[in-house]
């Protein structure tokens, strides 16, 4: 039984990571490299936490892109 849990937790980490892999190439960033990737999240962290209104804002382009199928 606790195998199962492990594995079906295991399955749902992975696909999440597959997703946020994806979200990558939907914004035209695949050939980046990992430390640039890096470096714009974190940045983005910090700006989240210094102005909410930058949630709404990106939040607004992201849904854009997926609606017109961006990537």
């Amino acid at each position: 039984m606790a195998s199962a849990i492990k594995s079906n937790a295991r399955r749902k980490d992975t696909r999440e990571k597959i997703e946020l892999g994806g979200l990558i190439v939907k914004a035209g960033l695949r050939y980046e490299t990992r430390a640039l990737l890096l470096g714009a999240l974190i940045e983005l962290g910090e700006r989240l936490q210094l102005d909410e209104r930058e949630r709404p804002r990106l939040t607004a382009i992201g849904a854009e892109a997926f609606r017109n199928g961006r990537g």
